[in-house]
């Protein structure tokens, strides 16, 4: 089983951070599974324009491919202007329709406050349905106060929630 981990972000570092801590936690509850980070920023990923894969770069290419080959699949991104990344939504406007059929996809989401934690249900989850995802009801949501000095996670909620979509994405 292979479970793709994908950070939506083009700054900082709390977004891939969280994301990351759930593919470890994945394979902490099972260690045969394979995991790979898509950490956007990484990327160039071209804007759509409507044309075929194969008309696009080689790292549009690449991203999309491993995404659709991914068994399970766990998404982040920050939270800007009360919507998610332009860099996530453009992502999502290359993948073909119906291609998660049958695929946890789980939800990270990071921001600067709790004002903005129904983005994810609101914009993010209804993108992934339509896209034939099938989502945990668990999602993580970790704001500024849920990272020290270090940008190590010390919120105890937040650790729950990871572990708990952890073993919703490993029990699939």
């Amino acid at each position: 089983m292979k479970i793709v981990g994908v950070s939506g972000s083009m700054i900082g570092s709390k977004t891939v951070k969280v994301v990351n801590e759930v593919l470890e936690a994945v394979k902490r509850k099972s260690p045969v599974v394979e995991t790979e980070l898509i950490d956007l920023k990484e990327y160039e990923v071209d804007w759509v324009r409507g044309l075929p894969l194969e008309a696009y770069n080689d790292d549009t290419q690449n991203v999309v491919e491993k995404i659709i080959a991914a068994d399970a699949l766990i998404f982040g991104t920050p939270i800007y202007q009360a919507s998610i990344s332009g860099v996530l939504k453009n992502l999502f406007d290359h993948l073909p329709m119906g291609v998660f059929q049958s695929k946890v996809t789980g939800i990270v989401t990071t921001a600067g406050s709790e004002r903005h934690f129904l983005v994810a249900e609101y914009q993010l989850k209804p993108i992934l349905q339509f896209l034939k995802a099938t989502v945990p009801n668990t999602q993580v949501f970790a704001v500024n106060g849920s990272f020290n000095e270090n940008n190590e996670i010390v919120d105890q909620e937040v650790l729950t929630r990871m572990d708990v979509l952890a073993e919703a994405i490993v029990q699939q």
